[in-house]
């Protein structure tokens, strides 16, 4: 089963990008929160910026860390803390490197051996929703067809 990644907003303030994965949910979630499998998919390549670090400690309270960047610049950082963690089942941090940042919650639905994955930011504001639509509209796809061919790679 493959279906493509849409990306819609569901109000003013929440975005929210769903896909299906040709992979059980214990699997798709490790890609999530393992740090090795992690850096492998989540920079889109067709930006040229890719990940540079990636630090995870994905536990309630934790925290992670990852960095973008090329060769001679000052690689630029996201950072937040995991508010939720339900292994194989759910996700939710926030996002910290911007007072407009967005709280993120990603689930994870085993549909039968195929994962129903969807990813919900929810903004401060509608204007901080508007800064960021655009970008996830054009990231979102390719990072998941990233995972995607991951996830057939046997990770």
């Amino acid at each position: 089963m493959h279906v493509g990644t849409t990306v819609e907003r569901k109000s003013e303030r929440e975005l929210v990008v769903t896909r299906i994965f040709n992979a059980p949910a214990s699997t798709v979630y490790d890609a999530w929160t393992k740090a090795d499998l992690f850096i492998r998919w989540w920079a889109p390549k067709s930006s040229g910026v890719p990940m540079v670090a990636c630090d995870m400690d994905v536990s309630v309270g934790g925290g992670y860390r990852v960095a973008f960047g090329v060769e001679g610049a000052e690689p630029m950082a996201f950072f937040g803390k995991y508010l939720e963690v339900i292994p194989n089942e759910r996700l939710v941090w926030t996002n910290e490197e911007s007072e407009d940042a967005a709280v993120t919650t990603v689930t994870f639905e085993d549909k039968g051996g195929v994962t129903l994955l969807m990813l919900s930011e929810f903004y401060p504001s509608k204007e901080a929703l508007d800064a960021s639509f655009d970008g996830m509209e054009a990231c979102a796809p390719e990072q998941f067809e990233q995972l995607d061919a991951l996830l057939a790679a046997g990770t």
